[in-house]
């Protein structure tokens, strides 16, 4: 089981709407708040407040800013997440996330990605939106994230490029590249204006799946658009419990992703695996190689869903010296797997189990278990990990059950 995040986009989705989703399912204000305080961005203020429409009741979150803002262009932004005190795993998303958005701009305006340079406050109300819904999804301790098909709007906005078609270009772009479903407008024969922001589309297209599991849920919340339309202007999100397939094969396209480097300083590897996993891969991999006249190499593969091609294939290519990447389909066969816990001296670590022809013919603790509750205690990691393997030992060979609703 994984802790998972379902968003439902039926009135399309923006930054602000995001943040009051996870506000209305329990996200602290002041954890969005301390992290932009971290990131050092002067006069932003952050509000929350009960909204209504209908019978829906949820949350508008507002991010107002002082009007005189530096001004910010993509390696400006960049420099400021990746230079700031968030925890890792919050700012490698966000830099993901602005990354997609960068490259998106740049494609639309015909020019290098560096030179994306985005309006002074709607950078700051960007960078609020990207970097708070990273925290929230941290906070919840989300494992995975995934959408429903998102409502785009139709009609015109006005931009400070003019006058453009909805989905705007940056939008459709980000829609193209991270291959979104899009529904139709929520009532046929309106003309709703835009509905999912370049923003929204950013954080949906870079930190979801597009494929929604079964899925138990143990809460819900809607965050509120600032427009008041015919229908409720919110997006429901859904945290829950995911409910693993207990079948091997699941059947869904994926792409191995190879490409060689020769000429990377080696200690840039790190930062990429980490963005590439940020971007959607399912798995990392590099291995030695020997290229032509003798020069030593770095093959780095990845394995992507289908729908997370295109963003990890951009990854690769703008955080990399590469100059292009070899896409290859295939076929995996998978084990069914499946997450239970055990209580040590230490406190409780997960153990992942493997299953296979009906069996548990694999148990491992995880990791990041054994190393925090190594941090807090003190004690040898390699002690922490040997006692919650050996408790996990009455798992191995037992007959496969997915569990029930009832049991999660």
């Amino acid at each position: 089981m994984a802790r998972i995040a379902v968003f439902d986009p039926f009135s399309g989705a923006s930054g602000d709407m995001i943040l009051g989703a996870l506000v209305d399912v329990g996200v602290p204000l002041v954890a969005i708040e301390e992290a932009t305080a971290q990131l050092g961005i002067a006069k932003v203020r952050i509000s929350a407040e009960a909204a209504v429409s209908g019978a829906v009741r949820g949350t508008r979150v507002s991010v107002e800013s002082d009007k005189e803002q530096p001004s910010r262009d993509w390696r400006s932004i960049r420099l400021l997440l990746q230079e700031s005190e968030l925890d890792p795993p919050v700012r490698e998303a966000a830099v993901a996330v602005f990354g997609a958005l960068a490259a998106a701009e740049a494609e639309a305006h015909g020019e290098p990605i560096d030179d994306v340079h985005f309006h002074e406050v709607g950078a700051v109300d960007a960078i609020v939106d990207v970097v708070g819904a990273c925290v929230g999804l941290h906070w919840l301790g989300i494992e995975q994230i995934v959408s429903y098909s998102v409502a785009v709007g139709s009609g015109w906005v006005r931009s400070a490029h003019g006058l453009l078609p909805i989905p705007a270009p940056a939008t459709a772009n980000l829609l193209t590249q991270t291959s979104a479903p899009v529904r139709p407008d929520p009532v046929a024969g309106t003309t709703p204006g835009e509905l999912l922001t370049p923003t929204g589309a950013a954080i949906l297209g870079t930190l979801a799946d597009w494929s929604v599991p079964a899925f138990t849920p143990d809460r819900h919340g809607y965050g509120f658009g600032s427009r008041e339309l015919p229908w409720p202007n919110a997006l429901r999100l859904w945290i829950g419990e995911a409910l693993d397939a207990d079948e091997e094969d699941t059947g869904t396209p994926e792409f191995l992703l190879e490409t060689n480097i020769d000429d990377m300083n080696p200690q840039f590897f790190e930062p990429l695996s980490e963005r590439l996993f940020a971007a959607g891969a399912l798995d990392v991999w590099l291995t030695p190689a020997t290229m032509k006249k003798g020069r030593p190499a770095t093959v780095v593969s990845t394995i992507v869903p289908a729908n997370r091609r295109d963003v990890v294939e951009r990854t690769l290519i703008v955080e990399s010296t590469t100059l292009g990447v070899r896409a290859t389909p295939i076929s995996r066969t998978r084990a069914a797997r499946r997450f239970e816990t055990v209580a040590t001296r230490w406190g409780d670590v997960r153990l992942k189990l493997r299953g296979w022809e009906g069996r548990v013919i694999g148990v491992m603790p995880e990791y990041e278990d054994c190393l925090r509750l190594s941090r807090e205690s003190g004690a040898p990691i390699r002690e922490i990990w040997a006692e919650a393997n050996r408790l996990g030992e009455v798992f191995s060979g037992q007959r496969w059950l997915t569990p029930s609703p009832a049991e999660l």
